[in-house]
């Protein structure tokens, strides 16, 4: 297993340093280990250049076969915890960059809350990577934009909240225009591979890639820096208000019914043997993050 473990980290990094890095041993430990591996089998995985490597056509079918072997054994712990009471020990939580820094301190207050023995480990990242890591047993949970509309998954709902338009606070006294209105004014947008992206896109009737139509930010804190700067306007979601709204010399405003606006939930692998187990923490986190 140890080894099966390192290879992994091996093949999804493609890289000795940052594959031993992530799996808190040195480089040269980590080197041995697959050397061992090899061994083992009697045949080359790993193609090993001066400056990169690869995997062999037998080590990328041995990733995959060791992917779903790990993922098996996580699965085995995971039915032993189901069956010792109340969620406890590591639970490996996905959060999308839109909602981590502004759900994320009260979402673990209210785990903390009603699991004292859960060790909530949170990891920020884009739905897709979030999605990859969750089907491959990285991580147990994902706090995402829904639907995902994966039949593996299971998908319970959180919340709705608002898209607040967000303009320059020299504006703030002209009329709030309709979202049809939206797609002529200078957007801005958060990069590709951010769902927060795509469903501003959707509102506003944007082509998928909208080439020179609208500017682009790594970040909703740098979308509106560059709206406090008089670049553009952007959208925001509301639970970003109180924080954002503060950080630039910005006026949010609702947008004109329907206003646009993004469901949240969390998503699990449906053969998680602590599946219902998610179901009661979920529903719990309804009551919770509503009460607070």
């Amino acid at each position: 297993m140890k080894h099966l473990r390192y290879f992994d980290a091996l093949s999804r990094h493609r890289h000795f340093g940052r594959a031993a890095e992530a799996s808190s041993i040195s480089q040269p430990a980590l080197s041995l280990q697959i050397k061992e591996l090899e061994e083992l089998l009697g045949a080359a995985l790993v193609e090993r250049g001066a400056r990169q490597i690869s995997l062999t056509g037998l080590g990328e079918e041995f990733a995959l076969r060791a992917r779903d072997v790990l993922r098996a054994v996580d699965e085995l712990g995971a039915l032993a915890r189901a069956s010792a009471g109340p969620l406890s020990g590591r639970l490996r939580l996905g959060v999308i960059p839109t909602v981590a820094p502004y759900l994320l301190p009260r979402l673990m207050r209210a785990v903390s809350d009603r699991y004292p023995e859960l060790d909530l480990r949170p990891r920020e990242a884009v739905t897709p990577k979030l999605m990859r890591d969750l089907a491959e047993g990285r991580l147990d949970l994902a706090l995402v934009a829904l639907p995902i509309s994966e039949p593996s998954l299971i998908e319970h709902v959180l919340f709705d909240e608002e898209f607040l338009l967000v303009r320059n606070a020299l504006d703030a006294h002209l009329p709030i225009p309709p979202v049809t209105e939206l797609p002529a004014m200078p957007l801005l947008l958060l990069e590709e591979g951010h769902c927060f992206r795509d469903q501003a896109i959707a509102v506003c009737k944007l082509p998928p890639s909208p080439m020179g139509e609208a500017m682009e930010g790594s970040s909703l804190a740098t979308l509106v820096q560059m709206v406090g700067a008089g670049i553009g306007v952007t959208l925001i979601p509301e639970m970003a208000a109180e924080v954002e709204g503060r950080s630039a010399p910005v006026a949010l405003h609702r947008l004109p019914d329907p206003s646009p606006r993004r469901t949240l939930g969390l998503v699990w692998r449906r053969s998680d043997p602590l599946s219902d187990r998610y179901s009661e923490l979920a529903a719990g986190l309804n009551e919770g993050l509503a009460a607070k």
